[in-house]
Order: structure tokens, then sequence, then C-alpha cells
């Protein structure tokens, strides 16, 4: 009689924008198929054309496709522009780069939603359609929208983000709609049978923090028996992507890898910082486990190698009893 095979380590990621998205890749690429769940800021969604748009959810979808833009490492490789062209020409708003392919996912997944079907329904027959073997999960199915805070005032996210290119001096956030988010019983699953949970480095108040805010998610993930670990998304005092830094120094903080650390607290077991930071850990700043490594990702082999890393060291944490 044949052994039963043994399923494989559930790993769950938290991810938003193209970091979180870069190391999910990495660790789907490192881990058994299907061993993977990504759960995906949905902060960002917002309505434009008349379609619900989720960039977060659809930059983890392409890349876990392989089908992303390698270049932006948000979109579709092999975009066409011809409805955003045309839009232009009619004098429509054109700020925010809708390309053919994507726009066609939209469609459907508006469709979709009028009919009646929710968001994490939505999203795993889009996978399943793409070939994804790892499960992405919106972190609620109920609309949240996150509004910045500026000096000229309250701004949309895609607003701040998109259109003002992060200029306005930030001064703080608001989940809209956070207060009246359910925790899904995928996620509530997920997490509850978890051999360790990633945060990826993604922007700690833009992407995180909003996933943070569905009642019930931090509380959970503070009782899960996995350790819990984070890879910063500053290196060497800035931000590879987006604007975290610049937020970091608008709150009067130092952009550093500590004040990562700091903002998520007790939530982590351990943490990942870059090698050119590795100072803090040696100076005994960071006050739980860390490893200092090489945490840019370029490519896929180095989305991989960062992935097995932090994948062992979540391991170690476990056999060390941590």
């Amino acid at each position: 009689m044949a052994a039963k095979s043994e399923r494989p380590a559930r790993v769950v990621a938290l991810a938003g924008g193209v970091g979180g998205a870069k190391l999910a890749i990495g660790l789907q690429a490192a881990l058994p198929r299907g061993a993977l769940t990504v759960i995906v800021n949905t902060g960002d969604d917002f309505e434009h054309w008349g379609l619900t748009i989720c960039p977060d959810i659809d930059t983890v979808l392409y890349g876990l496709a392989g089908v992303n833009n390698s270049q932006t490492g948000w979109g579709r490789d092999n975009e066409t522009w011809n409805v955003l062209t045309e839009m232009r020409r009619l004098g429509g708003e054109s700020w925010f780069r809708l390309g053919d392919k994507d726009l066609g996912l939209h469609l459907l997944r508006s469709y979709w939603l009028d009919a009646g079907a929710n968001l994490t329904e939505i999203t795993d027959r889009l996978r399943r359609t793409f070939d994804v073997p790892s499960r992405i999960l919106p972190m609620c199915n109920e609309p949240v929208r996150t509004l910045v805070h500026t000096d000229e005032g309250t701004l949309p996210f895609q607003d701040y983000f998109v259109r003002r290119r992060c200029e306005p001096v930030f001064l703080g956030l608001t989940f809209v709609g956070a207060e009246r988010a359910k925790l899904t019983p995928d996620i509530t699953e997920a997490l509850q049978s978890a051999a360790q949970v990633i945060i990826c480095p993604s922007n700690p108040y833009l992407s995180v923090d909003p996933i943070l805010s569905v009642p019930g998610l931090g509380d959970l993930l503070q009782d899960v028996r996995a350790p819990v670990v984070a890879v910063s998304p500053i290196v060497g005092g800035r931000a590879l992507k987006g604007p975290a830094a610049k937020m970091m120094q608008e709150m009067g903080r130092s952009t550093s890898p500590l004040t990562v650390a700091e903002h998520l607290g007790d939530l982590l077991s351990g943490f990942v910082i870059d090698r050119r930071d590795r100072a803090l850990a040696q100076a005994g700043l960071l006050n739980i486990p860390t490893l200092a490594t090489d945490t840019v990702m370029s490519d896929l082999p180095s989305k991989r190698r960062l992935a097995e890393e932090v994948l062992r060291f979540g391991r170690s944490l476990v056999d060390d009893g941590g």
C-alpha cells in the first residue's frame, strides 16, 4: 500500500504593491505547488470609468501568473493602449493607465460583482483562469478605501499616489469602511493552519495597515502559533519602490528598518533586513531575532533566493522555540 503523501506546510504572506508582489513570486517559486496563500491589500481599490479597479490584487495575480510587466512591476506584459488613447482623445480621464488586456479583467470583475459574486470568489476564479497555484485572498469582501490626509487636504489614495505622485506632505490615513469589514472564513482558516506568516516588503502604512484595519485580523495574527516574519521595505535609508521613506520623514520618523519593526510591534516573531542595515542588529537596536541578507529583488532567481532565506529563517524560529 502506497504511503500517503504529506500535505506541504502552508505559508501565508501579507502583501501589497510591487515589493509585496515580488516576494510573493519568490515564495511561490520556492514552495511546493499550492502551499502559498497571499492576503492582499484592497485599500487601494477604487472606481474608475465605472469599473472596480483592484491594483494590488492584480499586481499579485499577474506576478504569480508570470504575465506582469517586468519593467514596471505592475500591469500586463505585451500590453496595448488603444482604449486609453481613445479615452484621452475624447476628453476622458486618462491619468490612471489602464491597458487593453488589463481593462478586460476589470470589465469581467465588475460584471461579476454586479451579478452578486464577492471579491474572494471572483479573485479565485481569476487566479484559476491564469493557472496560478497559490491562493490569493482579498483582505475582505467589503469595500475599504484608503484616504490620505495631506497638507493640501484629504485625497483618495489613487489621487495621492498616481495623479499627484505622492507630492503632497503626508499627515495620516483613514480606512473608510474598515469598521464594516468582516474577517472572511478563508483568511481565518489560512492563518490558523499556517506554518509561517510572512509580511512582505510592502509599505507599512499604505499596504500593511489597511489589512490590519479589518476587525479581528490583527488579533488573529497575534494569536497564531506560526512565526510571523516581516521583511523590511527600507534598505540603506531609502525605499526601493514607493513613498514609504518620504512618509516616514514627513511624520518625523527615521527612514530606517527600525521604524518598520517598531510600527509592526508585537506582531513580529522575527525581522529581515538588508545587509546594508546590519549595524542595527549588531548594535542590539532590534529587540527581536533578525536576519540580515540581500533583500533587493531584481529577477526571479533573486526573488526565489530571498524567499528561501526568509522561509529558512522562519523555520529556525520554530526550531529555537522563538
